[in-house]
């Protein structure tokens, strides 16, 4: 879709009623469902090897439709912050454990708030900005730089900014060192060469080691930090207890016993309702490509 096109339909969609928004988008994730059967085998091959092939057809089928219904529902949600204030945003998304938060910059200590593709993304980082703090968040350079303009004004709504995953850890210690937040997802694919080894539903995959390495080179805390729903309409933004690691004389077992503690964080998370986890996505093709070779 060209720009220009994206914001004559951004205007229109804006212009009409939220339920017949809301109704637009969906169809798309319908429409994307039935004409994608690449994407399709995707989340079926990404659900038989995290869950050891003991999931049934049927509940796969519908994990694989939602898959597609939540990705152009955070596509809405981008183009709704666009336009949004902040009273209306806390009249959708309210704050679950703020305090544990509020503990940790009381303390004066720079956050790493660590999060995941899972449910309304898009809205769970912006409500990090609302309710928390601004955190400057790590984000994969686009190649249409107007789609990206578009994309980060969307994000950068509520005093959240951005910066590209190039060279990105020098850029974070610049902004760990002035006690800001920083926001990093952990649950995108990664390089053996970036990557640190964890288990994640008892296979060995590699997991980016920056959080571990802030919290332990600042005394950063790492807070975990999701969003749900129940009817898609009303959203909680939930903070959990900082996973904190000692820090010994051995820094690389501090940096994977604290990036483990992570994987273990989501994997729960993704255990207790996997259809809110992005399937869609390859997350496994650099430790196990053979997975995907005939997609």
């Amino acid at each position: 879709m060209g720009y220009k096109a994206l914001l004559l339909l951004e205007k229109i969609l804006m212009a009409l009623p939220k339920r017949v928004r809301k109704g637009f988008f969906i169809s798309l994730g319908a429409l994307a469902y039935a004409i994608a059967p690449k994407y399709r085998k995707i989340v079926a091959v990404n659900l038989d090897f995290v869950f050891e092939g003991k999931i049934d057809e049927k509940t796969k089928k519908e994990i694989t439709r939602y898959s597609f219904k939540n990705l152009m529902l955070n596509m809405m949600h981008l183009m709704e912050l666009r336009h949004m204030s902040i009273e209306e945003f806390k009249e959708r998304v309210k704050p679950k454990n703020l305090h544990i938060v509020q503990k940790e910059l009381e303390k004066n200590r720079p956050v790493v708030y660590i999060s995941a593709h899972y449910g309304a993304w898009e809205f769970g980082a912006a409500a990090v900005g609302v309710y928390a703090q601004p955190m400057t968040a790590v984000y994969k350079h686009l190649k249409n730089r107007e789609y990206e303009e578009w994309l980060l004004s969307a994000r950068g709504r509520f005093g959240n900014k951005s910066i590209d995953k190039t060279n990105v850890l020098k850029k974070l210690i610049k902004v760990m060192r002035n006690k800001e937040a920083v926001g990093i997802l952990i649950d995108t694919n990664i390089n053996k060469k970036e990557g640190v080894a964890v288990q994640f539903f008892g296979k060995t995959i590699h997991q980016t080691p920056t959080p571990a390495f802030l919290h332990r080179k600042f005394d950063a805390a790492i807070v975990p930090v999701t969003i749900i729903t129940n009817d898609e309409e009303h959203y909680e933004v939930v903070f959990f207890d900082p996973i904190e690691t000692p820090k010994s004389e051995d820094e690389k077992q501090d940096i994977l016993t604290s990036t483990q503690a992570q994987a273990k964080w989501l994997e729960n998370l993704i255990r207790k309702e996997p259809k809110f986890w992005f399937w869609l996505h390859r997350r496994f093709k650099d430790d196990y490509p053979q997975l995907y070779a005939e997609i």
